[in-house]
């Protein structure tokens, strides 16, 4: 079988950096086409620098970096410098990056690509904010069709929020845009904080990374210690959520998960709970089914698949 061809959009941060590094060690399954930024951990200048970093990390300048938009749709950008810190990869210090970084902006790159692949056959990851996705979709639709899937990182539905009470971070900055995506009609498939919170570095699992004796093992143990200071005082747990790498466990390992196919909406008017998705998770409308929203996760499934990847960099 034929490597899964993908497109990853994302806004880097340390989880999204696991990410891209466990698509890189999977070369049998996957096929990065390209790494398209956005902003929205931290700026766009400071996300598309992390994404080259990430690729170069992982011996990887081929893979091609664009830059795409700098601001959602409609609102002010939300950052999480209080998790990240202030670059997106605080922890361990990293040199410049010295690939280059693709003229191309990241929209055209995407519309190029669905336009001169087969259709069906290109695989959307979108790990940050929805502007990017969406703003290709409002400017070609012609491409909306031509998209095999889409599998992101976004969304909460019985974990709720993690940015206001309601809402999860990368749905919360860009509401409109996740609004156009979840209605393009596009195969979609959903990784909420509902999994990613059943996913926690715990100390083993960090353990398992330092143990590699790579640079890639030592960059990510390094990173896990920095970002899960936050969310183990936040929610009491034992280690911090591994967010992002869902996306690329379940291209590889689909089997790994379980949710349901349900209605999932953007709520995009309200004060209180914009941004959050609201999932029909009961059936108790008649609303149409657009979202494979998963709910669980064989966590040491999940960690040992991205601990032996990445000991392949």
């Amino acid at each position: 079988m034929s490597a899964r061809k993908i497109i990853i959009d994302t806004d880097p941060g340390q989880d999204d950096a696991v990410a891209i590094l466990l698509a890189l060690g999977s070369p049998d399954e996957i096929e990065v086409l390209g790494i398209t930024a956005v902003a929205g951990n931290v700026p766009l200048p400071l996300t598309e620098r992390n994404a080259r970093i990430v690729c170069e990390l992982a011996g990887r300048r081929d893979i091609p970096v664009f830059a795409g938009c700098e601001a959602p749709l409609k609102r002010k950008l939300v950052t999480a410098e209080h998790v990240h810190g202030k670059t997106g990869l605080d922890g361990p210090q990293l040199p410049d990056p010295t690939m280059p970084l693709q003229d191309t902006h990241a929209v055209d790159f995407i519309i190029e690509t669905l336009r001169r692949e087969a259709p069906g056959t290109v695989t959307l990851c979108p790990i940050g904010p929805l502007t990017n996705i969406a703003t290709a979709f409002e400017r070609a639709p012609d491409i909306v069709e031509r998209v095999e899937e889409i599998v992101l990182m976004g969304g909460a539905y019985f974990e709720v929020g993690n940015i206001t009470p309601a809402a999860e971070f990368n749905i919360y900055v860009d509401p409109e845009a996740a609004e156009i995506v979840f209605k393009s009609g596009v195969r979609l498939t959903v990784m909420p904080l509902d999994v990613t919170h059943k996913a926690l570095t715990t100390a083993p699992h960090v353990a398992g990374f330092r143990a590699m004796g790579t640079e890639v093992g030592r960059m990510v143990a390094e990173w896990t210690d920095f970002f899960e200071r936050f969310d183990k005082e936040k929610y009491g747990s034992a280690g911090a959520p591994l967010h992002d790498p869902c996306v690329i466990a379940y291209l590889i390992a689909p089997g790994m998960f379980t949710g349901r196919h349900v209605n999932v909406e953007i709520e995009t008017t309200s004060e209180l709970t914009l941004g959050m998705t609201v999932a029909d998770w009961w059936g108790v409308t008649d609303r149409p089914r657009n979202a494979m929203f998963m709910g669980g996760i064989d966590a040491d499934a999940y960690f040992a698949l991205i601990t032996e990847r990445l000991a392949r960099l």
